[in-house]
């Protein structure tokens, strides 16, 4: 039986240089998907045309360049991340080869053989953060699961996140005990309410 055996990453996307080629409704898409998760992700898109919701996003977002020309392998130098968002086939995987050479991780927008990391479905609510991810199978369950947790997930957590971080910071011991002391805490988010009597 296959298994997803995705190992799970939170880039910090202010340290590193992502390229996103392409100007279209996919670039689009991958770029607001970047900055609404990190608006000072540092992002230039490079495409011989871009929509007006890009332009007006690099207007917004200071971190974001747009570089109107046709795709180079010049545009990975200092790279760390590269999506290749464009609805050429040839050209997406032109991008991926000069990627795989220049060791750039990529994603190529619908071509789960071609990424080396996908763009999960997110759940946020304050500093609490789930990817959802279905291996590349079908987004549209995982979109669906976003909905569900987002819903199931009361806003008050948050506050929650932010009051165990500052016990953390007062615990005593070594690491193992502090652990113990937070799963003790903890214990209460887990317990059903039969439990809690």
């Amino acid at each position: 039986m296959e298994e997803n055996q995705l190992f799970p990453v939170f880039f910090k996307l202010h340290r590193l240089q992502v390229l996103v080629v392409g100007g279209g409704n996919i670039g689009l898409e991958k770029a607001n998907a970047l900055l609404q998760n990190c608006p000072d992700g540092n992002v230039t898109i490079v495409s011989l045309d871009f929509l007006p919701a890009l332009e007006e996003i690099a207007h917004q977002y200071p971190n974001v360049t747009l570089i109107q020309k046709p795709f180079s392998c010049g545009d990975l130098l200092g790279k760390d991340l590269v999506i290749a968002a464009t609805n050429d086939k040839e050209l997406n995987y032109r991008i991926w080869e000069k990627a795989k050479v220049s060791k750039v991780l990529i994603n190529v927008a619908d071509t789960p053989d071609l990424c080396d990391f996908y763009l999960g479905s997110i759940v946020q609510k304050g500093n609490l953060k789930i990817a959802i991810s279905t291996n590349g199978k079908s987004p549209t369950v995982a979109k669906r699961l976003k909905q569900v947790l987002q819903e199931a997930i009361p806003d008050t957590l948050d506050e929650v996140l932010n009051k165990l971080y500052i016990i953390r910071d007062k615990l005593k011991g070594d690491f193992s005990n502090k652990v113990k002391q937070l799963n003790s805490i903890t214990d209460v988010l887990v317990k059903t309410d039969s439990e809690k009597i």
